[in-house]
Parts: C-alpha cells; sequence; structure tokens
C-alpha cells in the first residue's frame, strides 16, 4: 500500500471544478480562510472574475480559468494555467454539476448525453488530468463529488442518478488501481445529501411545476465544503454529508421493494415547487447562468441545517468513539446509581454520583 502523506490545508493549492456557486464557491471561500491557494474552474467567466477578486481582497492566492469540464481541451488549458500560475496543484475537487428533472421516457436524448459529459466525463477528465499530474509532484488528493443518489436512483431524476452511479464506479476503480500502482495519491468520495445551493435553479426542468427543489431535510453547502477540504488532508475513502439522504439510501439497500413504493408515492410532491426561479438563473444544462452565490434564491423548503453529528463523526471516528462510550458509561453509571440509591450516599472523598454525572454529560455534551 502506498504511502501516502497529505499537506496542511495551508500549505496547499486546492484545484476546484464548478466554483462559481454552489458548494464549489462555498469550498473555495472555505479553503482561501484556511489559508490555501485555490483555482477556480467554472464556465461562468463573469462570475469566477468577481469571486476571485472577493478572495483576493481579503488577502487570498486565488486565481481561475473558464473551462466546460466536458471538454478534455478546455480542463488541459486550465491545468496548465494553475502550473504557471501556482507550479502545481496538491488537491483537485471535481465538483462541477447541474442536473435534469422529468420523466425518463419524455426527456431529449441530447439532454442525456449532455448531463453525462458534464456530471461523469468532467470527473473523468480531471481525474485522469490530476492523477497525471500528481504522480509526478509526489502525491496528493482527487476529491469527487457523487450523492446520496450515487447508491439509490430518485425517480424524476433518473439520468442524474445515473451520473452519480457512474462517477461511483469510476472513483473506486481509479482508487484501487492508483493504490495497486503505487501511486501516492488519495481519492474520496464526497456523497452529499440534499444540499441547499443553486442546483435547483440550474436544473433543467421537464415536470408540469414552475420550479423544482431538492427533497428535505436540505444541508448548508458549508458541510460539503468541510467534508471536501478533511479530504484534501486526510486520507479518507468516503464521507456522506447529512443522515438524511443517508438514511434513504441505507432503506434502499435494505428494502428496495419498499423504497420504490415510498418514492412513487411521495417523489413527485416532494421535488415540486411552486416558486418558479429567475430567468436569469433557470437551466444551465447547456449554458451557464446567472452564478455567484452559495444559495438558492428560491429555497422552497426549510429549516436549514447547518450542523450534521454524522458528519463529525466520520471526520473524527476515534473522538466519536469515545464520546460513545463515555456516554455508554454515564448511561450506565446513573441507572446503577438510581437501583442502588447511591445518588442519595456520599461516598468519603467523592463527590455525589450525579454530580459527577452532570460534569461527564457536560464534557461530552459538546460533541453529541
Amino acid at each position: 500500500m502506498p504511502q501516502i502523506r497529505l499537506k496542511p490545508l495551508n500549505q496547499q493549492t486546492i484545484v476546484i471544478t464548478g466554483a462559481s456557486s454552489g458548494i464549489g464557491l462555498a469550498t473555495a471561500r472555505s479553503a482561501a480562510e484556511a489559508g490555501a491557494r485555490v483555482f477556480l474552474i467554472a464556465r461562468n467567466g463573469e462570475a469566477l472574475e468577481t469571486i476571485v477578486q472577493d478572495l483576493r481582497n481579503r488577502g487570498a492566492r486565488a486565481d481561475y480559468a473558464v473551462a466546460d469540464v466536458g471538454k478534455l481541451e478546455e480542463l488541459e488549458a486550465a491545468a496548465r494555467k494553475v502550473q504557471t500560475v501556482f507550479g502545481g496543484f496538491d488537491s483537485w475537487v471535481n465538483d462541477a454539476g447541474t442536473s435534469i428533472y422529468g420523466e425518463i421516457e419524455k426527456l431529449p436524448l441530447a439532454d442525456h448525453h449532455r448531463l453525462f459529459e458534464t456530471n461523469y466525463w468532467g470527473v473523468v477528465h480531471g481525474s485522469t488530468i490530476a492523477a497525471r499530474a500528481l504522480r509526478q509532484r509526489g502525491g496528493g488528493a482527487i476529491i469527487n463529488i457523487g450523492s446520496v443518489l450515487s447508491d439509490r436512483a430518485m425517480m424524476l431524476q433518473g439520468p442524474y442518478s445515473a451520473t452519480k452511479h457512474a462517477v461511483r464506479a469510476f472513483t473506486d476503480a481509479l482508487r484501487m488501481e492508483l493504490e495497486r500502482s503505487g501511486a501516492p495519491i488519495s481519492v474520496t468520495l464526497i456523497k452529499p445529501s440534499g444540499i441547499e445551493t443553486a442546483f435547483q435553479e440550474h436544473a433543467r426542468n421537464y415536470l408540469d411545476s414552475p420550479g423544482v427543489r431538492v427533497p428535505p431535510p436540505a444541508y448548508d453547502p458549508r458541510l460539503v465544503a468541510r467534508a471536501i477540504l478533511h479530504a484534501c488532508a486526510h486520507r479518507k475513502r468516503e464521507i456522506v454529508v447529512g443522515f438524511g439522504g443517508h438514511a434513504i439510501a441505507l432503506m434502499g439497500a435494505l428494502f428496495p421493494r419498499t423504497t420504490d413504493l415510498v418514492m412513487e408515492a411521495i417523489g413527485y410532491p416532494m421535488q415540486v415547487s411552486d416558486k418558479r426561479p429567475s430567468a436569469a438563473r433557470a437551466d444551465n444544462l447547456h449554458q451557464p447562468r446567472e452564478d455567484g452565490t452559495e444559495k438558492s434564491l428560491t429555497r422552497p423548503v426549510a429549516p436549514l441545517r447547518k450542523t450534521s453529528l454524522f458528519l463529525e463523526a466520520q471526520l473524527h471516528p476515534a473522538v466519536t468513539a469515545a464520546a460513545i462510550v463515555g456516554l455508554g458509561a454515564l448511561v450506565f453509571g446513573a441507572t446503577a446509581a438510581r437501583r442502588l440509591g447511591a445518588g442519595r450516599v456520599l461516598v468519603p472523598g467523592q463527590r455525589p454520583v450525579r454530580r459527577l454525572a452532570r460534569e461527564a454529560q457536560h464534557r461530552v455534551g459538546g460533541f453529541f
């Protein structure tokens, strides 16, 4: 197994595709705040210029390239610019993506192809470019953005689900091949649940509704940025953001037929909205649209979840295990104390059991 040593974020140059809005933009800002050099890639040059200037005004080292990730030659040109500006990169994040809402039989095949060019081929292009460069550099990280729909398809988002299934398969195969060849490159798949971004505004909509939405619960894009940046600095196989979507994927794995029936019953009303996105932001499948925000401007679901204990448990498994053991011991001790009446007995030289329990609970409460 190759020895992989990833640099601290403040020593890295991080490339991010799809960086003009949503998760990509949140990641770029968070990376810059952590002291990393950031290189942004997207189709919307106007938005990128504004974002990069703002990052520079805040003291960040940032640059960008306009490129369509579905076009290999454009992404290769962007990679050459990173080499020129920053002397290379340490982590490459494949985030660019969009979606189509509609019944599969009613969708034009041209839209299917275009969606795969961005969501799947964009990952293939970025990953292969990054793998070659990181081999020469001596190591680094490739982070691919999948979805909880990498594990379980969602009706009315069939093509999108298919692209994310393909991204997972590609990522797993790439990881094995790099490891077998001894390449010191970490490969991570990030699987977000429903995230509150312009995804729902940028998606092409073939449904009989003014707008579409991600099924609730919806999570803050900064949570995904946190997972991505953790993977830039720590070797991780997969990270799931948000237990809400993960629960659906788990249910689908354990009870596939039941999950089918549940989705058939609620899949349509959970994904439609009476809020129409602005004409400037709607439908970026074939052309870039208005960007520059981390979150949606027409978000119809609430409340937004800004924390995820499920995510923290994956990022810090040792702390989580210790906290669970400690909480278990606390519960066991408190139960035993109640049964024995120890809560009313003060042992010489010791504090009351109930007070100890309260103090222990306070110590672990910050995590749980």
